[in-house]
């Protein structure tokens, strides 16, 4: 009998969601002493398009950011906060010409967005579980 996975095609959204999960899943089980993570830059190479904004961050504000987005995407709270919410009211300007656009153009446009940060997540994810074992010394 096939895994629930296995059944799953890889361009499925479910998968690349368990995917994410199960690496921070991994990252959870890793990290046992999170507070190793303060003060230690993010230093990801492969992440070029949010190298500013990531600089300012450390690995244990990472963690935390990658645990609650998980969160959210098992449980499916969305956190209202106000700060963040006027930060990307830029964004939402910017998009409302595709608000206009066929229902089935801006449900692709969204989908394949989402799969782009869901695998950006996921490798952070996974990431961080490496740079936390190089910290503590061990090696896989």
């Amino acid at each position: 009998m096939q895994s629930a996975d296995a059944k799953l095609n890889r361009n499925s959204l479910l998968l690349a969601l368990r995917c994410y999960s199960a690496a921070v899943h991994n990252m959870e089980q890793t990290v046992l002493l999170p507070s190793l993570l303060r003060d230690v830059p993010y230093d990801d190479g492969d992440d070029l398009h949010c190298e500013a904004a990531e600089n300012s961050r450390d690995l244990y504000e990472n963690y935390l950011q990658l645990k609650a987005i998980r969160n959210t995407v098992e449980c499916g709270l969305i956190p209202h906060d106000d700060a963040k919410g006027k930060s990307h009211a830029a964004l939402y300007k910017g998009l409302e010409p595709l608000m206009e656009a066929d229902p089935e153009v801006l449900f692709h446009f969204h989908l394949r967005g989402l799969f782009t940060v869901m695998a950006n997540l996921t490798k952070k994810s996974q990431s961080l579980t490496k740079k936390y074992l190089g910290i503590i010394g061990v090696s896989r």
